[in-house]
């Protein structure tokens, strides 16, 4: 398999799309908003990218559930695997591409994973406490366990803090010969290497162009046909700002500015996931951002082929 992961703006989707033509491959996403029917703009599915000169590409676990459902890391685990082995079987190869880090890793670690039921006793205990409260109760779950499984400066509301906290002590009470086993996935990785400024410079240009081709209505479209607000608030980033900019807690302005600030913040987190990665064991190959399309494949094929032994 081959993975090509980096933060948000880098160029991943051009590149992998590229890749699969070259490859005969196939991609599998590793995204947890694109999972979402409807959500295309604010989750940046740019599937024109997998029209390459006049080449469908085909991908997997993009629109797969409906916008509101709560989707998950055991879930795409179960998704990717049923994706894997249909590419595999076609005698195709598999490309995983995305910047969710902790759905990558499951992948690749082979985490062993079980659904979480919601637990009604917790959450009543966790009722009314603040964001900050809950982050310090997740933190400290986190570091009784060793756990990665939640980056806290990724859970930006309640809701998410709760589910959280309830994630990480269903996990610690659980022994792990009770969890589902995951095949050892091999994969050669690609990290895509943008420099910050210029990482900068390309969040906030797409980002007025994704308000230019109607992020705003997006949200509109999913609030009229029954998304509830706290849903799409739930999703975070994009829709979370734009949600409150159309229900009125927020002027544009507002929105425009705090959203901004949370995707460059969110660009750094992933950055930090990756580089983690690194210190867990995982051999990331970084080739630069603003290096020509057809010099990154030619680099990706030698990478490929030595990893591979290909003479």
């Amino acid at each position: 398999m081959l993975t090509i992961l980096g933060p948000t703006a880098s160029g991943k989707t051009a590149l992998a799309a590229a890749l699969a033509v070259e490859f005969n491959g196939e991609i599998i996403s590793a995204d947890s908003r694109q999972v979402y029917r409807r959500m295309d703009i604010g989750t940046g599915k740019d599937l024109a990218d997998y029209d390459v000169d006049g080449v469908k590409v085909s991908y997997h676990l993009i629109d797969i559930v409906e916008p509101g459902t709560k989707y998950n890391v055991y879930k795409y685990q179960r998704d990717f695997l049923e994706a894997y082995n249909d590419i595999v079987r076609k005698g195709h190869i598999p490309i995983m591409c995305g910047g969710t880090g902790l759905y990558i890793e499951s992948v690749l670690k082979g985490y062993r994973l079980l659904p979480v039921p919601e637990n009604k006793e917790l959450r009543r205990s966790l009722e009314g406490k603040t964001l900050a409260e809950l982050t310090e109760i997740l933190v400290d779950l986190k570091r009784e366990s060793g756990s990665i499984m939640h980056n806290t400066t990724d859970v930006d509301t309640a809701k998410r803090a709760i589910r959280a906290i309830e994630i990480e002590t269903y996990y610690r009470n659980h022994l792990v010969n009770e969890f589902d086993s995951f095949p050892e996935i091999s994969s050669v990785i690609i990290g895509i290497d943008i420099e910050r400024d210029e990482r900068r410079r390309k969040i906030t240009e797409r980002l007025r162009s994704r308000l230019d081709e109607g992020m705003v209505d997006e949200v509109r479209g999913l609030l009229n046909e029954g998304v509830s607000a706290e849903d799409l608030i739930y999703y975070g980033l994009e829709y979370k700002y734009v949600t409150e900019y159309v229900i009125g807690r927020m002027s544009f302005n507002d929105m425009f500015r705090s959203l901004e600030i949370s995707i460059h913040q969110f660009a750094k987190r992933q950055m930090t996931w990756f580089r983690g990665m690194e210190r867990r064991g995982f051999n990331i190959h970084w080739i630069k951002a603003d290096i020509p399309l057809k010099e990154k494949i030619r680099l990706v094929k030698l990478i490929y082929d030595k990893e591979n032994n290909v003479v």
